[in-house]
């Protein structure tokens, strides 16, 4: 396939590429959906103490709709260079990433696994100046809003559905089409950082991310608000993660330990993080 048919990951996501010096030569590559990012330090660290044979770990952790776009190109392209990694493992935040994998061979029928669940908040700045109580009210003509691109980023999905229910189809128009048009709606291509950047340095009023990813950068000192959409709107009995080995991946039964952990023991450790864990956890 031509080069100019990869994705393009933008040169300054580095840091969502872990020992990419050792991708050609890993026991284990793991195509992670990016918003688990806080979490993988520890999950990586935890699995290799289960499996210590399993000594040399690539994984991104990129939005999953750029690492679908990279499994079924064959590769992409990062600061001009061609990257033909194909993972072991891949999870997303939407299914409808699972059923492509289906339709083009990449894994069988019903092979991927529901894992974790998670919701959505409204990152605001520090002390509110826009004065943003609702989800309604981010179709104000002042709101500047920074929205993740469905083309890249499972979440943005799920909140489309939130402003669906909030206030319709128009609410929908009015956030992703004219607003888009007026300069206030602005599009990520990685939100969990670029995002609480935005809101950070001012140059929008609020981001819709998810519940964890406020976790995070509250642990990180960064300053900002939070308005939550309410239960009847964060998407929570819908969020839902997915995880599948590919059929063809090159190290099957390191693919498989990590398949058995993060469905089993890993479980405890997103829940520090703010996930909500699908197992019942005491």
């Amino acid at each position: 396939m031509p080069q100019k048919d990869f994705p393009v990951i933008p040169p300054d996501r580095a840091d969502d590429f872990h020992n990419l010096e050792i991708a050609d030569s890993s026991d284990l590559v793991l195509f992670m959906a990016g918003n688990q990012f806080m979490a993988m330090e520890e999950i990586i660290s935890a699995f290799q103490q289960e499996y210590p044979e399993v000594k040399r770990i690539f994984y991104e952790t990129l939005p999953p709709g750029l690492e679908l776009k990279q499994i079924l190109a064959g590769g992409a392209l990062f600061r001009d260079k061609t990257l033909d990694i194909y993972p072991d493992i891949y999870t997303s935040v939407n299914e409808n990433g699972m059923k492509i994998l289906e339709r083009s061979g990449h894994i069988n029928n019903d092979e991927y696994h529901l894992y974790l669940h998670n919701r959505l908040s409204l990152m605001v700045q520090e002390g509110n100046p826009a004065n943003i109580n609702s989800v309604a009210d981010m179709g104000g003509d002042d709101v500047r809003i920074s929205q993740p691109d469905p083309e890249n980023e499972d979440i943005a999905f799920h909140i489309m559905d939130m402003y669906r229910q909030a206030g319709g189809n128009s609410l929908v128009h009015r956030i992703m089409e004219e607003k888009r048009a007026e300069g206030t709606t602005i599009l990520t291509i990685v939100h969990h950082r670029e995002t609480p950047l935005r809101i950070s340095k001012k140059t929008v009023d609020i981001g819709p991310v998810w519940n964890t990813e406020v976790i995070h950068a509250r642990s990180c000192g960064l300053a900002f608000d939070v308005v939550e959409p309410g239960e009847d709107l964060d998407q929570r009995d819908k969020i839902n993660y997915y995880v599948c080995k590919l059929s063809n991946a090159p190290h099957q039964e390191n693919a498989q330990k990590f398949l058995d952990f993060i469905t089993s023991s890993a479980q405890q450790i997103y829940k520090k993080y703010g996930f909500l864990p699908h197992l019942n956890l005491s």
